[in-house]
């Protein structure tokens, strides 16, 4: 009789989280709350972690949503915690707001709104004042002009194609492309070979990418240099992927008419060329609840057989069980390791039937099904190893 087990999950929340994904949690695996204690995993949202005092029983923290740097991914990754996120769960969300802002830009409707909002008297006397003043609101039309797209992800992919329906010529860099997001592409986007060939030809700018060392300060002094004049540059990825200083400046002459983001700094605040949203990207039913449904599936798929897909920090693997008998084992990216589990399985006994192992940067991760149940001795001597950072056994649940 194959060796199932019972177990209950603890995961806590640290910020509401859609109904819709936490009821894909079973009741009778997941204890689901925001005053778990001890939990096995933490589902987040925009609540601050860098500082908090993350209990030792964390084997997983899901972020619904795309960005991490709430989470402190450097720590968990020393302890063998994979750090789960929703990319593309939210992409259509952002997809809207970047065409409602160049359509705001495009017809300069922030100011037209404000100059409406300041009219004052009678019906006769507001249409003498609205026909007076509606020429300073003239503004352009999106079809036949280029937007640039730095960053051709799930939700590049998507401004790109709405962009296309649109009549817009649309010119793409993404240096990191994967080989699936390149099949995704539509023929008709441009590919730049340089920032700065994409920079020279948009009439529209949009960003999509991660904030890291390599983007930090992106658009900076030179980037802007480089634009066509009166270029509309749209940020809805990251506010550390411009250097503000350098947009403004970018402003003032001229070489930008409209910077659209949606991150709210006291430098862009009242600024007549800054329209600046409360961070909406992600803000939307359709979003939240996508966010959530995509990470609980992924924690679940972690905690139940050890699968990892849509980490920051470890690779994605996957593997089909064939057995009821499985051991995870999160390890650092060094010589040997993969001998030694072994090894030690064997030492005790235990037949591997399947086994698969990745490796992302200095982290590797490792799946290996067995023909019998691991004895909790094999497990304790396997977290023993150098280099490994945490061994798990995972049986087949009851239901």
């Amino acid at each position: 009789m194959p060796e199932r087990a019972h177990k209950i999950f603890n995961i806590l929340t640290l910020n509401q989280i859609s109904p819709v994904g936490l009821g894909c949690f079973p009741a009778n695996h997941y204890l689901v709350g925001n005053e778990i204690v001890n939990p096995d995993a933490i589902l987040v949202r925009s609540h601050d972690m860098q500082t908090m005092d993350i209990p030792n029983s964390v084997i997983a923290i899901g972020r619904a949503g795309a960005g991490t740097n709430n989470i402190p991914v450097k720590d968990m990754s020393l302890r063998g915690v994979p750090v789960f996120n929703t990319p593309g769960a939210n992409a259509n969300a952002v997809k809207e707001l970047v065409l409602a802002g160049m359509l705001l830009a495009s017809r300069n409707l922030i100011p037209a709104l404000q100059f409406v909002d300041e009219l004052r008297g009678d019906d006769t006397v507001l249409h003498k004042q609205t026909e007076k003043g509606k020429k300073q609101f003239s503004g352009i039309e999106l079809p036949g002009r280029t937007l640039g797209i730095i960053g051709l992800g799930k939700i590049g992919k998507l401004v790109a194609d709405a962009a296309i329906e649109l009549g817009m010529k649309v010119i793409g860099y993404d240096p990191n492309i994967t080989i699936d997001a390149a099949w995704r592409l539509s023929a008709a986007v441009k590919k730049a070979q340089s920032i700065e060939e994409l920079l020279r030809c948009s009439d529209f700018i949009t960003l999509h990418v991660p904030l890291l060392d390599a983007t930090r300060q992106l658009i900076n002094e030179d980037s802007v240099k480089n634009m066509k004049q009166g270029t509309t540059l749209l940020n809805f990825s990251r506010d550390g992927i411009i250097d503000e200083d350098a947009v403004l400046a970018g402003i003032d002459n001229k070489k930008i008419k409209y910077y659209v983001c949606d991150f709210p700094t006291h430098k862009l605040l009242h600024h007549n060329a800054v329209i600046t949203l409360p961070h909406l990207g992600a803000s939307t039913l359709e979003a939240e609840e996508n966010c959530a449904v995509m990470v609980v599936n992924q924690l679940m798929d972690y905690l139940q057989n050890g699968n990892i897909t849509n980490t920051v920090n470890f690779p994605d693997v996957v593997m089909d069980r064939e057995s009821p008998y499985r051991v995870a084992v999160a390890n650092a990216n060094a010589p040997n390791l993969l001998g030694q589990i072994s090894t030690n399985m064997a030492k005790t006994g235990l037949n591997i039937h399947n086994m698969t192992n990745k490796s992302r940067g200095e982290m590797a991760y490792t799946l290996v099904d067995v023909d019998s149940p691991a004895p909790q001795e094999t497990i304790d001597n396997i977290s023993r190893i150098s280099g490994v950072l945490m061994a798990r056994y995972l049986p087949v649940l009851t239901e």
